[in-house]
């Protein structure tokens, strides 16, 4: 998704950062090396066929590729990475189509069921599309060429569960892999080191640190937390933060997929509506959450009329440019004795359409946009790289610290998933649930048991 998340049900941020081309990273992509022989052993994809890996010996092909990278660095990279794939294989051609994030949204459904269809898509991993494609036969297991390329080394399982489905696209977050994404996302804390200086605060290393700032910061006359839910999504990247830092991860995993086997209704979760309710009678969030939109919150904050922004690592352009050195990003600081748990995910996936003619040029393509070398490109055209995110170099501090944070939740922390992904209309449900709550339309409880209804009733209706 371009830029920062989009309202409705599939609404993610990519992670656009700032910095400069690294020298010679193209090179060093054409001198990469692929696999360059058959594999026979590798399960088939389709049919008796099995999987290819020499893809010179192809012969002529074209595939066409519909992606959403529009925006600077985000179609930068995308230049860069097809030129150098075929140069690397000349006889594959690229018919490239690059949609906006909402064109995309609104066509790909139609292309990919019409007779013209694409060979490599982008398709939102939610249940309402990617799980809708799954299940509807319309994208190919990628787990033929997962063993060929070496992909699930390449992804952690952290990564891995957000372009995972069963084969009937009912459970999310295991099964087969369906996509491959390039991006990370990770959900943290922003904050203003001239409002922290100001206030003799230290930048916080716990959550205990973290609460104990907000009070400091309003005691003070400050506004510690801006937020602005009129679109009803960003609360509920506060929500899951608050969630992180008290529930199980695995219970959080749970519900976030969809599962059996969990509530909402937990001790746990009724602690983290309760600790937003909490933050509203404290003061701690700016007036009027829910009559303001995302872009006033994050403006606000950009000016200096609050010391911390809750938000993803999509903001990180438009903050580093108003804000210079004095805005910094951390993963959540976590509680004692609790790994680093962060809200995030993937990009947009790149997947492979069943009625693609050259699935192996297909699979060779994603591996070649996806290696540790497209990597080093997606660093250096000022993208979070999904994989390999803390052996890069970033260009500037703010990128660091994202990549750190990334780095650090996906590896030997927890990265959680989006709790909209849940079902398909969990969006809408919690959207509005939240609203009620930081209005004080709805107490812990009653939210609670808005979200379990919704839960519960897909769960059963989804076996």
């Amino acid at each position: 998704m371009a830029g920062r998340p989009q309202p409705g049900p599939v609404r993610r941020g990519r992670a656009v950062l700032v910095g400069g081309v690294l020298s010679g990273v193209l090179a060093l992509l054409l001198a990469a090396c692929t696999p360059g022989s058959q594999n026979a052993g590798a399960p088939a994809p389709g049919g008796d066929r099995a999987v290819r890996t020499d893809i010179a010996a192809l012969g002529p092909v074209t595939l066409t590729v519909w992606d959403q990278e529009v925006r600077g660095g985000q179609n930068e990279q995308m230049e860069k990475l097809n030129a150098a794939f075929h140069q690397r294989f000349p006889n594959v051609t690229i018919k490239r189509v690059s949609r906006s994030f909402d064109d995309l949204a609104t066509t790909l459904r139609l292309a990919i069921s019409g007779n013209e269809v694409p060979d490599v898509v982008q398709a939102n991993n939610s249940r309402a599309e990617m799980g809708a494609f799954v299940a509807a036969n319309q994208l190919l297991s990628l787990e033929p060429w997962a063993k060929a390329y070496d992909w699930h080394e390449r992804y952690p399982a952290s990564v891995q569960q957000y372009v995972s489905y069963s084969a009937d696209g009912k459970q999310f977050g295991q099964g087969n892999l369906y996509g491959l994404p390039q991006v990370g996302e990770v959900v943290g804390v922003y904050y203003n080191q001239a409002e922290l200086d100001r206030l003799h605060i230290a930048a916080p290393r716990t959550w205990d640190e973290f609460e104990a700032a907000l009070g400091t910061a309003k005691a003070a006359g400050a506004t510690p937390l801006e937020l602005g839910n009129l679109e009803k999504w960003p609360a509920l990247h506060v929500f899951g933060t608050v969630q992180d830092q008290l529930a199980p991860p695995d219970q959080i995993a749970t519900l976030a997929f969809g599962r059996s086997g969990s509530s909402w209704n937990t001790p746990e979760n009724l602690q983290t509506a309760q600790k937003i309710v909490d933050w509203v009678k404290a003061g701690y969030f700016n007036t009027g959450v829910n009559g303001i939109d995302d872009n006033q919150a994050w403006q606000a904050f950009a000016k200096g009329q609050a010391v911390f922004l809750i938000g993803g690592s999509w903001y990180a352009p438009d903050l580093r440019a108003a804000l210079g050195d004095k805005v910094h990003f951390m993963a959540p600081p976590p509680r004692a004795g609790r790994p680093v748990s962060a809200t995030g995910g993937t990009g947009l996936p790149f997947a492979i359409t069943s009625k693609a003619a050259q699935p192996d040029a297909a699979a060779a393509y994603l591996d070649f946009i996806t290696n540790p070398d497209a990597m080093k490109v997606l660093t250096a055209t000022g993208n979070l790289p999904v994989v390999d995110t803390a052996a890069q170099q970033p260009p500037d501090r703010i990128s660091g610290e994202l990549f750190t944070a990334f780095a650090a939740a996906s590896g030997q922390g927890k990265l959680l998933p989006y709790l909209d992904y849940a079902t398909p209309t969990m969006s809408d449900t919690i959207g509005a649930a939240l609203q009620d709550l930081l209005g004080g339309a709805k107490t812990p409880q009653q939210f609670l048991d808005t979200v379990q209804a919704d839960y519960a009733a897909f769960v059963a209706k989804n076996g």
